[in-house]
C-alpha cells in the first residue's frame, strides 16, 4: 500500500509517479549484511512530477459555492465539473459530501467517491440541445420551423407528455427557451430513432468519456431498435438514459468548441486532439439558440454574469424509486461563456433539493453564475461587448414569463 496510489488520479497514474525500482546483486555476511556489489544489474528510475489541470483557486470557489447550494437548497448531494472548451482540461471537480484527506474519521465510501464521474442519473431537459441538433442535421427542421404545443400536452400511446403551460407556437429556439417536452417530443417524431441516437451517442452519451478515471461509469443509452413511441418521445427530453456530470460537461464543451470532441483531461498541457461530432455551422446554429436560455423569458436568467454573455440549458427531472417516478428531483445547469467566443464549459448538479425550490433554473443555475462569473475573471478572460451589469445580449425574440420545466 504504501507509495502505491490507491485511489483516484493517484491510481490512474501510479505508474507514472511511481518509478522503478532497480536491482543489484550482492554479497552478503552470514548475518545478512551487504559486504559487497556484484553487480548493477538495473538503475532505478525516479518517479515523474504530474502537472494536473486543476486550479486551485477556482477548485476552492467551485467547493465553497457548491456547499453553500447544498445548505440552502437542503440538498443531499451535488456536483460541479469545469473545463477547458479548448482543451479538454478539467479546471475543478467537486463534489458534497465531501471528505478531508487530512482527517479520516468522516472519510466513509458514500464520502470518498468521486460522484462527478461516477453517479448516474436521467439529465432531464438538459439533452434539449442534443435534440434539436439532430433535428436541424435531419434536414426535416430548420431554425425557423415552428411547432405547435398546444394545449401543452400531447398523448404518446399510454403516456401523456406535459408542458408546464401551454407555450403554443414555438420556433426551435423557443422549444429551448421554454424547455417544452412536448415541442421536443415533435421533434422527435419528424425524424428516424436512430437520428436521435446517433447525435446523443457522437457527444459522448452512453460511452466513457476517455478521462481515465478510475471507476468512471458510462451511463447508458438504449438501443433505439428497442424504442417503442413512449421511448422516442421521453428520450427527446431526457428520460430513459442516464449520465455522469463528467459526460454532460464533455458534451457542451464540445458544443461550444464548434462540434469538436475531446476527451476530459486531468493534466495539464498533454496533447489532447479533437474529433468533429458535427458541422461548426449546426454548432452555431444551436448555441445561437442556448443564448435565449438566459435571455428574458428563458428557464434559467441566474445563470447570467455580469457584463459576460452565457449560453447554457436548465433541466430537471424527477427520480425513479420502486414504484415509478417520485416527487425527488435533481436539478442541473449546463452551459458555457462567453457566449460568443466560448472559453469555459460548467456543468452543476443538485440531487434532491428540499428548501422548496427544484428546478434547475432556480436551483443549480445560481451556482453556474457564481463558479464561471469567477471563472472567467481569475482567467483573465475580458468582458464581451462593454456589457452594463444585469444585461443581456441574446439577439433572437425574448419570450413572456420566465417559467422552467
Amino acid at each position: 500500500i504504501d507509495d502505491r496510489g490507491q485511489e483516484g488520479l493517484e491510481l490512474a497514474f501510479d505508474h507514472w509517479l511511481a518509478g522503478t525500482p532497480g536491482s543489484k546483486r550482492v554479497i552478503r555476511d552470514r548475518r545478512g549484511r551487504v559486504v559487497e556489489t556484484v553487480e548493477q544489474a538495473q538503475p532505478p528510475k525516479p518517479g515523474q512530477d504530474l502537472s494536473l489541470s486543476l486550479d486551485r483557486r477556482l477548485q476552492y470557489l467551485a467547493y465553497r459555492e457548491l456547499t453553500a447550494a447544498i445548505v440552502e437548497n437542503k440538498a443531499t448531494a451535488g456536483s460541479v465539473v469545469v473545463l477547458d472548451v479548448h482543451t479538454g482540461e478539467v479546471l475543478a471537480m467537486v463534489n458534497q459530501p465531501s471528505f478531508n484527506p487530512n482527517n479520516r474519521s468522516r472519510a466513509s465510501t458514500s464520502r470518498m467517491r468521486n460522484r462527478a464521474t461516477i453517479d448516474v442519473f436521467e439529465p432531464g431537459s438538459v439533452i434539449k440541445p442534443f435534440t434539436v441538433a439532430a433535428a436541424l442535421e435531419s434536414g426535416r427542421f430548420d431554425p425557423h420551423t415552428v411547432i405547435d404545443t398546444t394545449p401543452g400536452t400531447l398523448a404518446v400511446a399510454n403516456h401523456v407528455v406535459r408542458d408546464v403551460s401551454n407555450y403554443g407556437r414555438l420556433d426551435l429556439a423557443g422549444i429551448l427557451a421554454k424547455s417544452s417536452n412536448v415541442g421536443a417530443t415533435r421533434l422527435a417524431q419528424g425524424m428516424p430513432p436512430e437520428h436521435l441516437w446517433d447525435m446523443y451517442h457522437r457527444f459522448g452519451f452512453g460511452q466513457p468519456t476517455g478521462s481515465g478515471f478510475p471507476g468512471e461509469a458510462p451511463g447508458s443509452l438504449p438501443d433505439p431498435k428497442r424504442w417503442g413511441p413512449v421511448e422516442r418521445a421521453t428520450l427527446s427530453y431526457g428520460y430513459g438514459l442516464s449520465t455522469t456530470v463528467l459526460q454532460l460537461a464533455q458534451g457542451f464543451a464540445a458544443l461550444a468548441d464548434g462540434g469538436r470532441m475531446r476527451a476530459p483531461t486531468f493534466v495539464r498541457g498533454s496533447d489532447n486532439p479533437s474529433t468533429a461530432v458535427i458541422d461548426p455551422m449546426l454548432a452555431e446554429q444551436v448555441k445561437t439558440m442556448l443564448e435565449t436560455v438566459t435571455a428574458p423569458g428563458g428557464t434559467a436568467t441566474r445563470a447570467n454574469v455580469d457584463h459576460y454573455r452565457v449560453a447554457g440549458k436548465s433541466g430537471t427531472a424527477r427520480k425513479i424509486g420502486v414504484g415509478g417516478y417520485e416527487a425527488r428531483y435533481t436539478s442541473v445547469f449546463a452551459g458555457y461563456a462567453p457566449a460568443e467566443q466560448p472559453r469555459i464549459a460548467c456543468v452543476v448538479f443538485i440531487d434532491e433539493p428540499k428548501a422548496g425550490q427544484y428546478y434547475g433554473g432556480a436551483v443549480a443555475a445560481p451556482v453556474f453564475s457564481r463558479v464561471v462569473g469567477g471563472a472567467l475573471r481569475l482567467f483573465d478572460i475580458p468582458p464581451g461587448n462593454g456589457l452594463p451589469p444585469g444585461t443581456h445580449m441574446a439577439s433572437l425574440a425574448s419570450f413572456a414569463e420566465p417559467v422552467e420545466p
